[in-house]
């Protein structure tokens, strides 16, 4: 039987509730706190105490509370939940003997697998190369992976048909400008070098004043046609000169999310389309582009604090709303490998998964979920797509550094976790709901002690 031992989890996330309720289930005391102060957090240290876990979705608030803790009890077991990775990296600096995990990186292997392998548990990139998580007879192991020549020709055949293929209407409207200017340039010069004669250095400077408004530098009352060419041209070139303004301050003052040309353009075919910018997805984002696939992320927020670290990994993002079907068909979804929603509220992912169902069928769905109990626990999502949820993969790795099992990566397989245990290999691991843990949110503030009969 296992000894009962005393753990202290602080946080209200579903996360924390999946935790508290797991340890419990397995005949621990927890002292779970939702948002202590200080006089309830020593009280909850004071006593033995095995191990603590900061669980929350304010990046800040777990720093806050892990420094406490290292303060209070600076030799005990810490573990802190945290995504963004400039806190986490502070965090590691400050206390070198605390764990940081993030929720976006548990995950992000999981999805990537789901996208891209219908029969994988996972998809990583290893210092070694990419492997793939498979069941098999005897459990299941990793194996060597490959995007494969097919998909690869595909990738990179979307990657470059999507040069010069502008996706938003303030790049369209530079584009429009830019081409009608050349072509008006273009037509000036080839009518005086091949009907005038002129040489082509002296039609380059008359075409250009054209182009520039400022009139033809020759204009020969004798050649009326030219005269007419002329004046439609520089007509022309006000309404082009417009698009263009318009296109290159939108370029300038805008978010610049998406390039013409290079690594940040929008890719047309062989792609995975993120939905959800935030650092789950974001993740996901880095996996994919790790093991050679093409990403796109979709994001609504415009002031979303992760554009500007996309923009820097040079992960083209298009701001709009991804249950929009237009959003969805100018993204060429029915070429994809498969779009993945990931935004943290499930019932927007739901929306997402309806409407790509609807623009593309046959292409692979993965949604996200764990926010919402009663929909990450529903099969009635399985016609829409592949759901993972986060929030348990987090809560049993969370679960098993806790009881000191050195957890070292996790998967979902069908109805239960998949947690990699060091000397051990995969083991299959079952958490209990939120629901299980009996601390409710209005006790906030408050120690909840919990023996192993209660």
């Amino acid at each position: 039987m296992t000894t009962p031992e005393t753990f202290v989890v602080i946080g209200s996330t579903g996360s924390a509730r999946r935790v508290c309720a797991g340890l419990r289930d397995r005949g621990h005391d927890v002292h779970h706190l939702h948002s202590p102060d200080d006089r309830a957090l020593r009280a909850a240290l004071a006593g033995p105490v095995h191990a603590v876990a900061v669980l929350s979705h304010d990046d800040l608030a777990v720093l806050r509370y892990a420094m406490a803790v290292a303060h209070i009890r600076p030799s005990v077991r810490l573990l802190a939940s945290v995504f963004d990775r400039a806190i986490a990296q502070e965090l590691t600096t400050l206390l070198p003997a605390s764990t940081v995990a993030s929720p976006g990186d548990l995950a992000a292997g999981t999805l990537a697998g789901l996208c891209l392998e219908p029969d994988a548990l996972a998809v990583h990139h290893h210092s070694d190369g990419a492997k793939v998580l498979r069941r098999k007879e005897l459990g299941v192991t990793w194996q060597p992976w490959e995007h494969g020549q097919r998909r690869r020709w595909a990738s990179l055949r979307g990657v470059v048909s999507g040069q010069l293929r502008p996706h938003d209407r303030a790049t369209r409207m530079l584009f429009v400008g830019l081409i009608g200017l050349l072509v008006v340039l273009a037509a000036d010069w080839t009518w005086q070098t091949v009907v005038d004669g002129a040489d082509a250095a002296t039609a380059l400077f008359s075409s250009t004043r054209v182009i520039a408004g400022v009139g033809p530098a020759v204009a020969d009352p004798s050649d009326p046609s030219y005269q007419v060419l002329a004046g439609m041209a520089m007509l022309a070139t006000i309404g082009f000169t417009a698009l263009l303004t318009a296109g290159l301050v939108d370029r300038v003052l805008g978010p610049r999310l998406t390039n013409l040309v290079g690594f940040r353009t929008v890719p047309r075919r062989g792609h995975v389309i993120v939905v959800g910018l935030g650092q789950v997805g974001l993740r996901l984002c880095q996996e994919l582009r790790a093991l050679g696939v093409p990403v796109v992320g979709v994001e609504r927020d415009v002031n979303a604090p992760n554009l500007r670290l996309a923009r820097a990994l040079r992960i083209p993002v298009v701001l709009g709303h991804a249950d929009d079907r237009a959003v969805l068909s100018r993204l060429q979804l029915p070429h994809a490998l498969a779009l993945a929603a990931v935004a943290s509220r499930d019932t927007e992912n739901m929306a997402v998964a309806v409407t790509a169902h609807a623009v593309a069928p046959s292409v692979r769905v993965v949604l996200r979920a764990g926010e919402n109990e009663a929909i990450a626990e529903t099969r009635y999502l399985l016609p829409l797509g592949r759901t993972c949820d986060v929030t348990r993969l987090s809560a049993t790795f969370v679960t098993a550094w806790l009881l000191d099992r050195q957890p070292r990566s996790v998967a979902a397989d069908d109805g239960h976790d998949l947690v990699d245990l060091a000397g051990q290999g995969f083991l299959a691991w079952t958490s209990p709901t939120a629901e299980s843990c009996p601390h409710l949110p209005e006790e906030a503030g408050t120690v909840h002690r919990l023996d192993r009969a209660s």
